[in-house]
């Protein structure tokens, strides 16, 4: 294993905390990985790495190798990109929810993967908080501001938002015509991943944004299984609109409070502070942007 094929699993173990995690990333033995960082280690003369048996973990003179290595890695990156014509190649990790993915990036990922024949896709679908440089991951789409200092945020769309129940809910329960009628509702609990608490119903009162927390005899923390709580009729419900497309075209779910919506929902793509934009990651993100642009939310 040459110095630079070293540094990148040096990069790649520290990033993910496990000799293991980092071997399979890399399609590599996981003994070869120890040996390799072994031989780095006695080469520096000093110890890059604390190892437990269940976490690893960089030492002080570590962390600072492993900020210069990834310096070193996005530079050659870049430069060898402008020899090949700045075609990018290798892995691409993105994670992104999963009805989102399929809803906008899916029927266009052909072309995007024809124009870039070099880049290999690996697609998480998730919801939660995702620890980007842990988890090997190279850009997440989220909607919302992040708690994380150490992301870097590149806003993609604004997503209008309604409010929602089944025609089954509205008949037990009668149709709100303003906010003032919410009186005796009852929402579909959505929890929080940063609070672990439901998130109030939101409304766009005027210039006034109004917040109404009804009860929930019913939450989640799945976005999937809070629209399907509404369409049995559990409750109110907001999400983007695209989500209830198809439930609202054929009468499963019906729009309540049409003139006073939820605010839009910010997108964006988020990547770790410390690296720079490698040509993957850009080519995505310029990609990404132009889908949400076009697409009719």
């Amino acid at each position: 294993m040459d110095r630079l094929e070293t540094m990148r699993l040096f990069v790649r173990v520290v990033e993910r905390g496990s000799f293991t995690r980092a071997a399979a990333d890399l399609n590599l033995p996981r003994s070869t990985a120890t040996e390799a960082v072994k031989r780095l280690e006695k080469n520096l003369d000093t110890r890059l790495l604390d190892r437990t048996t269940r976490h690893v973990a960089p030492t002080p003179d570590g962390d600072g190798y492993y900020r210069r290595c990834v310096a070193i890695l996005a530079d050659l990156e870049e430069a060898e990109g402008a020899l090949r014509g700045h075609e990018p190649t290798g892995l691409l990790r993105v994670d992104a929810p999963g009805k989102l993915t399929r809803t906008f990036l899916l029927p266009h990922l052909s072309a995007f993967l024809d124009r870039h024949p070099g880049i290999t896709l690996q697609l998480g679908q998730t919801e939660r908080l995702v620890d980007l440089v842990r988890e090997g991951v190279d850009c997440v789409i989220r909607a919302g501001e992040p708690d994380d200092g150490g992301m870097i945020m590149r806003r993609l769309a604004r997503i209008p938002e309604i409010t929602c129940a089944s025609p089954d809910y509205l008949a037990r329960h009668g149709t709100p015509a303003t906010v003032a009628d919410l009186g005796g509702h009852h929402m579909v609990g959505f929890l929080s991943s940063r609070t672990g608490t439901a998130l109030p119903l939101e409304f766009q009162v005027g210039d006034r944004l109004q917040d109404v927390l009804l009860p929930a005899q019913v939450t989640a923390n799945d976005a999937d299984t809070v629209h399907h709580l509404a369409r049995d009729g559990f409750g109110l419900v907001q999400a983007p609109r695209y989500r209830f497309r198809q439930d609202l075209a054929a009468g499963r779910l019906v729009e309540v409070l049409p003139e006073t919506p939820p605010p839009p929902l910010a997108l964006a793509a988020f990547y770790p502070q410390n690296r720079q934009l490698s040509p993957r990651v850009r080519v995505f993100l310029e990609w990404a942007t132009g889908i949400f642009k076009a697409a009719e939310m």
